[in-house]
């Protein structure tokens, strides 16, 4: 194994699958799946899962939402996608737990890192949800900060797309990948992988990013082993 510790990112739109709205079970029972793959291998695995599918702080404020309570809407929708997998997994016998940046119990403990860090190493897989507690941030930040608390060696974006391109790829036919790019390229060229506030968090604590294909089958396994998948982030 390349990575015996990951923070692995899914993004709520992708729980959607073939739906308009919320949950494909298919979909799910997908990424659960090649979730137990990796943790049966050893891989100590901490999730966060974004809320799209079924709430976007940033486009309810484009509504009329208050912004804070939109973004708060936001981090309960993340909160129903983690139960949701966090099921999913447990009906798949992985032992696994949900840890909220807000308090809720008994929907999920507190989190901290040292509760997270015990979580992961007593074998079970941590589902970190609410974002990081606090409006304004994305769960894509969210994920850089329990990526580098938890002390990661890697973070796994998985996302509909194969890795990153020059240009967005359903737009532009002549788009090319790359099979690594730094940080500051990633700037320089303005190219949408993150938000800045993560990318930033991941280039000054050193945590390097994958980009791939999380919908193809076996992909999660073949990042974790090393394998060419994707584009990888870094100094």
């Amino acid at each position: 194994m390349k990575y015996k510790r990951i923070l692995l990112k899914l993004s709520g739109e992708s729980l959607m699958g073939k739906k308009q709205y919320g949950i494909d079970e298919n979909r799910l029972g997908e990424y659960a799946a090649q979730i137990k793959e990796i943790h049966d291998l050893g891989v100590q695995t901490g999730i966060v899962i974004g809320g799209g599918n079924i709430f976007r702080g940033l486009s309810g404020a484009s509504k009329g939402f208050d912004r804070v309570k939109g973004d708060q809407m936001g981090m309960l929708a993340t909160v129903i996608n983690s139960l949701a997998l966090s099921s999913t997994l447990g009906s798949l016998g992985v032992k696994n737990r949900v840890l909220t940046a807000v308090r809720m119990e008994p929907i999920g403990e507190f989190y901290n890192k040292w509760r997270a860090i015990e979580v992961l190493e007593a074998g079970e897989v941590a589902i970190f949800s609410a974002g990081t507690g606090n409006p304004f941030f994305t769960t894509d930040t969210g994920s850089s900060l329990r990526g580098i608390e938890i002390e990661a060696d890697v973070m796994l974006k998985g996302t509909r797309v194969d890795g990153i391109y020059t240009a967005d790829p359903e737009k532009d036919p002549t788009a090319v990948k790359f099979s690594d790019i730094t940080y500051d390229e990633i700037y320089t060229r303005g190219l949408k992988v993150m938000d800045l506030t993560a990318t930033t968090m991941c280039k000054e604590n050193n945590l390097p990013i994958i980009v791939f294909d999380m919908d193809t089958v076996g992909n999660l396994r073949k990042v974790v082993e090393g394998q060419p998948v994707g584009t990888l982030v870094h100094n």
